[in-house]
């Protein structure tokens, strides 16, 4: 579990370190801060920067998290992620994600069919 953990923070730090290295966004700066941490292992971190990255992120410390970061393209378009982590693994959303392509009508109505029609056992 620490593990799924550890992979998300890493995976997030490395793709905020790789957007403000670029560029005039080397210079950027931390504009706001916050991070809490209980005693008891809950956390809860925020900050925003001068070009426009956010990120969040409230947990259990080997147990569970949900977050999120937004940062601005090159091409000034908004990418916004939100994930949870929890014992299934790391489930990202975003609409800059691919999607699976949809089910073809065949298909479904095979299952359907399957569905309604059980084998029966010899």
């Amino acid at each position: 579990m620490k593990s799924i953990f550890g992979s998300a923070i890493i995976i997030i730090a490395c793709l905020a370190c790789g957007i403000i290295a670029d560029g005039e966004d080397a210079h950027a700066e931390i504009i706001r801060f916050t991070n809490d941490i209980d005693h008891d292992g809950k956390y809860k971190y925020h900050y925003e920067t001068s070009n426009g990255i956010t990120a969040e992120e409230e947990g259990e410390g080997g147990h569970y998290a949900k977050g999120g970061f937004a940062y601005y393209s090159d091409d000034q378009a908004l990418y916004q992620l939100s994930y949870k982590a929890d014992e299934l693994g790391f489930h990202p959303t975003g609409e800059h994600l691919p999607k699976p392509h949809p089910i073809p009508a065949a298909i479904l109505k095979s299952i359907e069919y399957i569905r309604t029609h059980p084998q029966k056992e010899e």
